[in-house]
């Protein structure tokens, strides 16, 4: 928490009274100048692009002079993730002194939005160049992000229809919500040339054998179609839908060649409209109209990706270019929009992730369940559960974690907080989880609601601490 100090009594605190000479009782000391920062510190997650550090002084300035503030960072990089005015020169900013004035400022800008709790910036002042100044009081100034320490959540699912996606990030303690149905692909970020496809609405794709977009013929079409689905209760059917564990080398489209000839065409399956009908309470309505099909073939362009579609009966195609972004797991794209959307935050901004999902299951296939809650594999989160028999949640600290059982399966919370099979759809209260963020932060996290107060759906609610 910031706080805040009114300058009138910090410069109470500076202003030394004025002593007399035991030898002439009318020889004074003069007060000392003295510069120092309004405040302590200010943490960088309450700025969202500039803000002014103040400094106020003693008494006003009566002639010119300077002030030297050494900067010193850990975890952030001047120039890259941020910029002050006045400039930094050899780890210094200098602040001209200026006749008639009492305070002067510092304008902090960020550049980078994905400063975390690792980031600390600290400004010391080190000199003063004018008559009887002295360094004394507030003359350092730290910028950084604490962790959340925990709360109460409810995240924005929706309802029984559970229309949206919510990424938690619980350092922060904010929610990114985005209609599920918004985007289509998500072409990976990483090292490798992956492509997802958007199970929240249980798509799904499989290949085709020519490397042709515009000659797909409908007698290859007809042999594979009825295949290519979620819910077909075909144990084959794993094949078209990305790996539920989250493993990015596990996805329904193979990995895209740099070699062209190597990149098929895939027939995709473009899953269900969200369902816009009111269920009795305690059921869902995740699936309406069928969205469609289309024909897709991706190759590699420099460090990035070259997207081709059409429907599946035209004989031409259209073309997009995908660039990587670091900065995310994935850069998304929709058909509807023909254009990228905007889905995850940064990949180490988010922790979790509610939604409704396509799971597997052995000897089944391919299903979808709603209540889904993902941890961020990608970006380096992993989970594990503690099961109340073995402790409390409430007794359950630190030195209780163990660091063996963390798992990387996104699916570690998955739907296993929840039972809804049969009339009563419970929350199983014997259960919490301990989630290790990417920045080293311990949470334990267990789930409060399923339900709303009317027995509806789509309602979850969960509290979590720091450890």
């Amino acid at each position: 928490m910031i706080k805040i100090i009114n300058k009138y009594f910090l410069l109470s605190l500076f202003i030394i009274f004025t002593t007399f000479s035991c030898v002439d009782d009318e020889s004074i000391i003069s007060d000392p100048f003295v510069v120092a920062f309004e405040t302590l510190s200010l943490n960088l997650v309450e700025i969202e692009e500039s803000q002014n550090i103040s400094l106020v002084y003693s008494e006003m300035s009566s002639e010119y002079g300077s002030l030297t503030i050494l900067l010193e960072t850990d975890n952030a990089l001047y120039g890259s993730d941020f910029i002050t005015d006045p400039p930094v020169e050899n780890n210094n900013l200098t602040i001209p002194i200026i006749p008639g004035e009492n305070q002067n400022s510092i304008l902090f800008t960020k550049l980078n939005a994905n400063l975390d709790e690792t980031a600390e910036i600290r400004l010391n002042i080190i000199f003063i160049e004018y008559p009887d100044a002295i360094i004394q009081g507030n003359s350092s100034f730290v910028l950084n992000s604490s962790a959340s320490l925990g709360r109460g959540f409810q995240p924005n699912v929706g309802g029984p229809n559970e229309p949206n996606q919510v990424y938690v990030d619980l350092s922060t303690e904010n929610q990114t919500v985005i209609k599920r149905d918004r985007w289509d692909l998500g072409f990976y970020g990483g090292s490798d040339f992956r492509v997802d496809i958007n199970g929240s609405i249980y798509m799904a794709a499989g290949n085709l054998s020519g490397n042709n977009i515009d000659l797909v013929s409908q007698e290859e079409i007809d042999a594979i179609q009825s295949l290519i689905a979620v819910g077909t209760f075909d144990p084959a059917n794993e094949a078209y839908v990305d790996n539920p564990d989250g493993d990015i080398e596990k996805t329904a489209i193979a990995p895209i060649s740099e070699f062209d000839n190597n990149n098929k065409v895939y027939l995709l399956n473009l899953g269900y409209e969200v369902g816009n009908v009111d269920p009795n309470p305690g059921s869902v309505n995740i699936a309406g109209d069928s969205r469609g099909w289309k024909k897709i073939r991706i190759l590699r362009q420099g460090d990035g990706y070259l997207l081709q579609h059409a429907n599946i009966q035209d004989t031409t195609h259209e073309e997009i270019f995908i660039a990587k972004n670091t900065d995310y797991n994935f850069t998304f794209f929709s058909f509807s929009e023909n254009n990228f959307v905007n889905v995850e935050p940064y990949a180490e901004s988010w922790d979790i992730n509610f939604t409704v999902f396509t799971n597997v299951l052995e000897q089944a296939g391919s299903y979808g369940f709603a209540d889904g809650v993902l941890h961020n594999r990608k970006g380096g989160v992993t989970a594990y559960s503690v099961n109340t028999d073995d402790i409390s949640y409430e007794s359950f600290q630190q030195e209780n974690i163990v660091e063996s059982d963390f798992q990387s399966d996104q699916r570690t919370i998955g739907s296993s907080w929840r039972n809804v099979l049969g009339e009563d759809k419970v929350l199983i209260d014997n259960i919490f989880y301990i989630i290790k963020d990417p920045n080293g932060n311990y949470y334990k996290l267990k789930f409060t609601a399923l339900l709303n107060d009317k027995g509806v759906r789509g309602f979850p609610e969960f509290k979590y601490k720091l450890l």
